[in-house]
């Protein structure tokens, strides 16, 4: 058995499209063998996020219910996250046994069907197709993931795969962040449900032109046996994903936890914005506009600071960032006094103990990037190769169980113990040191890679054979 298939591999062939580079990742905007794939899950990210806010906000202020409308927004966070749970399982099996730009194009196919119906309730302003049509997005989308993140390491060289991850996450945030901005100003126009339902139609069929471009492979396991019982498959392909070499097992565990500080952070920024930043609609604009646009700026500096390869050492460095950030945070935010009145993101800015507080935020998201990339990137090179669609498959599953055990641990210490909202980040934060240090305890390759990274070659790979000595 060669070094590729047992997932071993430090160096992998030059696909197709010129010898490997070590010039900057936008190179990889202009390889047809990258560019189709990121414009497709790129467009569907934004359109999952027009969609979802779409409904949230017509929940709010447009459609008549007796329903209690809190109630209602929790329904379509549990309808959306739901699918992770029971579908991407099949995900990672298709991932497997079908040609990965085929299943691509099928999904993404069945969006341009979900975003009709989703069109026509909206239209109708009819609350339980609207409802139905997000669960079929969680489905649609748990379907996608698997092959969204197996599909680079088959496209990319060994030093364009930190480049290629940093590119999808930078895409990923800002069309979260541009979708959510968007489903906004299409519902605060006349006709907004005509706009929207134009919009999320206009935005699936582009994506699905896109996906047409995406050059063809080959099936990693076309004679895979598909399994159609979904709790027992999520089951089977949990033990499959924590029962790889023990570098990626980790790296799943630790990929979970940022979408755990990630829920924990987002969930609370609208409240916190209003109850301890005095802040309107505008403010939790631009903190969520920070938190994004410190996730690309984070994902873009990993490639460079990697050096154009796989370099986990920055995993430590990005969750000590993590860490220090979500204290400062408590710190400034507890700092910055009572709020009198409300102010629009303008007038916060005359603040100068808010500058602080929105650095720190920023800081959050940068060091977010530094921490994720590189544990995608690892879980791609190293999982076995037709292994690969259903080890996303497990991460997939294990970032749905670690985001809503945030909401529970939210609650408990929010609700039941009464803890402030700064105080939830400090105890997040806090916690996030007791649960990454065990995880590097566990996978000491991460903290010998920090060392080698952070003092150099000679001077950090001497360091970490004497600590591995002793």
């Amino acid at each position: 058995m060669n070094q590729e298939s047992t997932g071993a591999s430090s160096t992998r062939r030059v696909p197709a499209g010129g010898p490997a580079t070590t010039h900057s990742q936008f190179r990889l905007l202009g390889k047809r063998r990258f560019l189709p794939f990121f414009c497709t899950q790129l467009l569907g990210a934004f359109n999952d996020n027009v969609f979802k806010q779409a409904l949230i906000l017509a929940i709010l202020f447009k459609i008549g219910t007796g329903a209690d409308k809190s109630l209602l927004i929790n329904l379509c966070a549990l309808l959306f996250i739901l699918p992770f749970f029971l579908f991407s399982a099949l995900g990672g099996q298709f991932g497997e046994r079908f040609e990965k730009a085929w299943l691509i194009r099928r999904i993404k196919f069945a969006e341009i069907l979900i975003m009709l119906a989703g069109a026509l309730g909206m239209l109708l302003g009819n609350l339980p197709v609207l409802l139905a049509v997000l669960f079929c997005m969680g489905t649609q989308s748990a379907l996608f993931g698997p092959v969204k993140y197996s599909i680079l390491p088959q496209q990319l060289a060994e030093d364009e795969l930190v480049g290629g991850n940093a590119l999808v996450e930078m895409g990923t945030f800002l069309a979260i962040l541009g979708g959510t901005i968007g489903a906004g100003v299409l519902m605060a126009s006349e006709g907004y449900a005509e706009l929207v339902a134009i919009s999320v139609v206009l935005i699936a069929l582009v994506g699905y032109l896109t996906s047409l471009a995406i050059p063809a492979g080959t099936a990693a396991l076309p004679t895979l046996h598909m399994d159609w019982r979904v709790l027992r498959q999520s089951w089977r392909i949990l033990r499959l994903g924590l029962g790889q070499q023990r570098a990626v097992s980790r790296a799943m565990l630790g990929n979970s936890w940022f979408w755990f500080l990630g829920a924990t952070y987002l969930t609370q920024i609208p409240a916190f914005a209003k109850d301890y930043l005095g802040g309107d609609e505008s403010v939790v604009t631009l903190i969520l506009t920070l938190f994004s646009v410190g996730i690309a700026l984070g994902s873009l500096l990993c490639e460079r600071l990697s050096r154009h390869h796989v370099e986990i050492g920055l995993v430590p460095f990005g969750a000590i960032g993590l860490s220090l950030c979500g204290v400062l945070l408590w710190w400034h935010a507890s700092g910055h006094g009572e709020p009198v009145g409300t102010v629009d993101w303008l007038a916060l800015l005359g603040e100068p103990s808010a500058w602080w507080v929105l650095m720190d935020i920023l800081g959050l998201g940068i060091f977010g990037g530094l921490y994720i990339v590189p544990l995608y990137a690892l879980i791609q090179s190293r999982s076995v190769v037709h292994e690969r669609s259903r080890v996303v498959a497990a991460n997939n599953i294990l970032n749905a169980l670690f985001m809503v055990a945030s909401a529970i641990i939210a609650i408990v210490l929010l609700v039941l113990l009464k803890l402030s909202i700064p105080q939830l980040f400090l105890t997040v934060s806090l916690l996030s040191v007791l649960v990454c240090g065990a995880l590097f305890v566990d996978a000491p390759e991460f903290i010998e890679r920090f060392l080698i990274w952070s003092l150099g070659e000679r001077l950090g790979g001497a360091l970490a054979l004497q600590l591995k000595v002793r």
